[in-house]
């Protein structure tokens, strides 16, 4: 999905857009529309990381141009893979589910671009809004939060959101080894403790339109304490 436009291959940063998916053939061309239509004249690629989807994802994404990758071991494994895969200078990672607007990619990267390590989206903040989340995982985002900003330190304001960017030179220093849902605590974490020079923008999480729910509110809640307890214990 690379743009070939000859004014764009002078200069221009590419960017990579990491989707990890799993039975998303009905999202997966309003997405790619979505995207492509913001970032029409920018040189990127979009990589969709299968998780050997048992419909026709793979194959539908693939023909409407995005590089796909497969990896079925959970979402932390698929988008740490897509991660390091990725050849862009700017990395972005977004759900497949509809949730994340495709408008948004653009504050994404200009938060790399004016110079932080990592950009998060954040529904807790000035402009920020959740049309999707419920009065339990609110409750437990906001927990969350509170312990990660006592235990290190940090000032986030969201911690179980996905929708981010990355410099790709701070990759290698995340390390990242999460392999499920609490991929998004560890990448805050180990930001705070590392330094990285973090940003978090407002975001709108819209109503999922995923046919079958990929959250499990308290069994996710519980790998993200162990997420975040497992941190804290390590130097």
């Amino acid at each position: 999905m690379e743009e070939s436009n000859t004014r764009n291959k002078a200069n221009g940063t590419k960017i990579s857009i990491v989707i990890p998916a799993l039975n998303e053939e009905r999202n997966m061309p309003h997405l790619i529309s979505g995207i492509k239509k913001i970032m029409s004249g920018k040189k990127y690629e979009v990589i969709v990381v299968d998780g050997y989807s048992t419909d026709n994802t793979a194959v539908i994404a693939e023909d409407m141009g995005a590089r796909i990758i497969y990896d079925n071991v959970g979402k932390g494994s698929a988008l740490i893979k897509g991660l390091m895969n990725a050849s862009g200078e700017i990395l972005i990672s977004m759900d497949a589910d509809l949730s994340h607007e495709p408008r948004e990619l653009t504050l994404l990267v200009s938060g790399i671009k004016s110079g932080y390590d990592i950009c998060m989206g954040s529904r807790f903040i000035a402009g920020g809004n959740s049309e999707d989340i419920s009065a339990i995982r609110a409750f437990g985002n906001k927990a969350f939060v509170f312990l990660v900003n006592a235990l290190f330190k940090s000032h986030y304001s969201d911690m179980c959101y996905g929708y981010r960017s990355f410099n790709k030179k701070i990759l290698q220093k995340l390390n990242l080894r999460e392999r499920g849902f609490g991929i998004e605590a560890e990448i805050s974490i180990k930001a705070a403790k590392l330094g990285l020079k973090t940003i978090e923008v407002p975001s709108t999480e819209k109503k999922r339109s995923a046919e079958e729910p990929k959250l499990r509110t308290f069994w996710d809640g519980y790998i993200i304490l162990k997420t975040i307890i497992k941190n804290a214990l390590r130097n």
